[in-house]
């Protein structure tokens, strides 16, 4: 616990120093570098409030986990120390039962069943959900498709998984997504991976081709296995201590702004994912493609174990009834 009073006061100092030197600026976390198509949108999210309001409201991207990792931002953004955040659904998980939906594995089909689920009531639902914990949910981003990676050997089968030290963001539900693959897991930040894999604390971790390539983790386990078991999205929020602040004319303004920076940040990850692809086979990596049925199989009871209400039972159902189907 003193270690991490300690993290949340050095950012928030961080914060302070920074908005007296900036004055109005808003301010927003990732922890994804600044080339990284997450914080290019919100870049871009800023830029249009900026244009909306004759430069009134601008924005102070803290990107590379600067401020700490998304637990750490999350918590200072409920309680209004910073304004807005990029965040993975996992630290969400905790505190909103909806936001396990859309993290289920092998819900979405397709990265386009993924994003009409998103854009449409589904999505507007779950970004509602989580006013009451003090988040404004302003839209959703890409997060591609979730693959096995580590430094052992390729994994064809769950049966390659056994005794495995796997790295999963800090929820219930990616620990419980991986036990029942006959692995172990580890909960752990995003920005301590690199060096336990290194270190072998632990054997792999899962996540998208960016983030593979980004936080360099293709570096050290050389072997990325196709599995595809997650399409989860992740979440642009306010600060409900910041947006009531806002009048409500610069909070439509917000919302829409929000809205806009969508395609522009699908663009950017489209063409990503294309460059780390190419970077990752150029180094040597060893990409294995997987049959998804054995996994998916084998999670079959994560469903019922962690959907375990009606309002989640009915918006997994009306996902499901978006597939391959054309309605927004």
């Amino acid at each position: 616990m003193m270690t991490r009073r300690v993290v949340l006061a050095g950012a928030a100092a961080t914060l302070a120093a920074c908005q007296a030197r900036l004055g109005s600026a808003l301010t927003s976390a990732d922890t994804h570098v600044l080339s990284y198509p997450t914080v290019q949108g919100v870049i871009r999210f800023g830029d249009i409030l900026s244009e909306r309001t004759d430069g009134r409201l601008s924005l102070k991207m803290f990107a590379g986990g600067q401020l700490g990792n998304e637990r750490d931002t999350l918590e200072i953004t409920t309680f209004g120390g910073l304004d807005f955040n990029r965040v993975n659904l996992a630290p969400l998980n905790s505190i909103e039962p909806l936001t396990k939906v859309a993290a289920l594995p092998f819900l979405f089909d397709s990265t386009d069943h993924m994003r009409r689920s998103m854009d449409g009531e589904i999505g507007d639902e779950i970004l509602a959900s989580l006013r009451p914990h003090g988040l404004i949910g302003l839209c959703f981003y890409d997060s591609g498709s979730r693959s096995f990676y580590n430094t052992r050997g390729p994994i064809t089968s769950p049966a390659d998984m056994a005794g495995l030290k796997l790295r999963v963001p800090g929820s219930d539900l990616y620990v419980g997504m991986v036990q029942s693959l006959g692995a172990d897991a580890v909960p752990m930040p995003l920005d301590e991976v690199y060096q336990s894999l290194a270190q072998g604390v632990v054997d792999g971790a899962e996540n998208n081709w960016p983030s593979f390539e980004s936080g360099k983790h293709f570096e050290v386990a050389r072997y990325y296995s196709l599995t595809n078991h997650l399409l989860a999205p992740e979440v642009f929020v306010m600060s409900k201590v910041s947006w009531d602040k806002l009048s409500a004319s610069d909070q439509s303004i917000v919302r829409e702004a929000a809205r806009q920076s969508v395609p522009y940040m699908r663009e950017l990850w489209d063409e990503q994912v294309a460059k780390s692809r190419t970077i990752i086979a150029a180094s040597g990596v060893a990409v294995n493609e997987v049959d998804p049925a054995p996994f998916a199989n084998a999670m079959t009871g994560m469903w019922d174990r962690f959907i375990d209400n009606a309002q989640q039972r009915d918006m997994v159902e009306r996902i499901q009834a978006l597939r391959g189907s054309g309605a927004p």
